[in-house]
């Protein structure tokens, strides 16, 4: 057993992002200046796209990707039962209303013949969540999203490398939207990023991001002079700041170094475990990139011989942290209340949540960490 305890997700976090964040702290320039501008440009040229709005959250990016597509009261939105609230919320907070679909038991994501089944004459856009790092199958839900008049709005908070048939993740649809919360492939501890091939739909995330003013503070408090500004519509506090972006900024060149580390830990993963009664994620097509964000595997109490719950303690005890991505939308109670969904309403995901755990894989983690989650793992499924 190991000495101290694993922590499940911990960035790796160099000194040139502590020596950038110092320099932010030293020129007292803490909320959005000219780093969180360097920041965009430089995830917009990743993504080759011509727009990117830095945010603080993934959250803020698919709320704002909601409004600026102008769903509402009346307007349905598709988006997959297995997934993190947010994406669930984001359509809420807009007042339109969220229906669910189903998984692929076998890939995890979205299941486009589900997506269909779910289109009614409200129905004005599809929410795809790029679970753990896998593409959904953009080519369907595409041809769906033509088919019905619908927007297409990409939820990348697992996929910042991901792409699908030689086209990155979050340019596919209408926007994407990104996040660098601390436990993501790079880091800037909250954040998050709205990209579109659109402009005047980037422009008006941009706006809505700091309160619907016409002009930001960089621009109002530069060199260049003071410079009013107009309230040009509602808008919110989303705006990321240049503390936040000191950090992505050193992250973002290493993002296929970390690719690379944690796609290493993942192959690692399954040599290992291909011999256990457990659930393993599907294999990899050729034509996708896999973000390798989440290695979750499936504990059924039937062939392991151990609950999923059981498994997250057995694994604590032996020093090792864990997670589970995720229960089901429609096990919550809020939603349960407010939308009459069951469990049953979406069985996959239901199932799937109930047995899947993950395993950390960051590229922080050492050989000999990798090698105490395995025997960690075989020892307990040998109880």
């Amino acid at each position: 057993m190991r000495d101290s305890f694993l922590v499940f997700a911990q960035p790796l976090i160099e000194q040139p992002e502590m020596d950038e964040v110092l320099d932010s702290m030293k020129k007292s320039w803490l909320g959005t200046g000219p780093k969180v501008h360097q920041f965009e440009k430089d995830f917009a040229a990743y993504k080759h796209v011509p727009h990117a709005v830095a945010l603080n959250s993934c959250t803020a990016a698919l709320h704002l990707a909601c409004k600026v597509l102008n769903l509402g009261p009346g307007d349905e939105v598709i988006t997959t039962a297995m997934t993190f609230c947010s994406s669930v919320n984001s359509i809420i907070f807009t007042g339109a209303r969220p229906v669910l679909a189903d998984i692929d038991p076998v890939t995890l994501q979205i299941n486009p013949e589900a997506v269909e089944a779910a289109v009614t004459p409200r129905t004005k856009a599809i929410l795809v969540v790029h679970y753990a790092g896998r593409p959904c199958c953009m080519d369907a839900i595409e041809s769906i999203a033509q088919k019905y008049g619908l927007r297409i709005i990409e939820d990348c908070a697992h996929a910042i490398e991901t792409e699908y048939r030689g086209r990155q993740a979050g340019t596919i649809g209408d926007i994407g939207c990104f996040s660098f919360y601390a436990t993501k492939n790079i880091v800037t501890g909250e954040g998050g990023m709205a990209i579109s091939k659109d402009p005047d739909l980037m422009r008006r995330i941009q706006t809505m991001a700091l309160h619907g003013l016409s002009a930001d503070a960089w621009s109002r408090f530069s060199d260049s002079g003071y410079k009013h500004y107009q309230v040009v519509e509602l808008g919110y506090k989303y705006n990321m700041m240049d503390i936040q972006a000191a950090i992505g900024l050193h992250q973002l060149p290493r993002i296929d170094t970390y690719w690379k580390r944690r796609k290493h830990i993942w192959a690692k993963y399954m040599e290992a475990f291909r011999d256990l009664p457990i659930t393993l994620p599907a294999s990899i097509p050729d034509d996708i990139r896999h973000a390798y964000h989440l290695f979750t595997i499936g504990i059924n109490r039937e062939r392991c011989g151990i609950s999923r719950d059981e498994a997250l303690m057995e694994l604590h005890r032996r020093n090792i942290g864990s997670g589970v991505h995720y229960l089901a939308i429609p096990e919550h109670p809020y939603y349960q209340k407010t939308f009459g969904w069951k469990p049953e309403d979406t069985p996959y995901a239901t199932a799937y949540g109930r047995e899947t755990l993950s395993l950390p894989l960051s590229p922080k983690l050492t050989e000999q960490d990798t090698d105490d989650v395995i025997a960690a793992v075989r020892d307990m499924l040998s109880l």
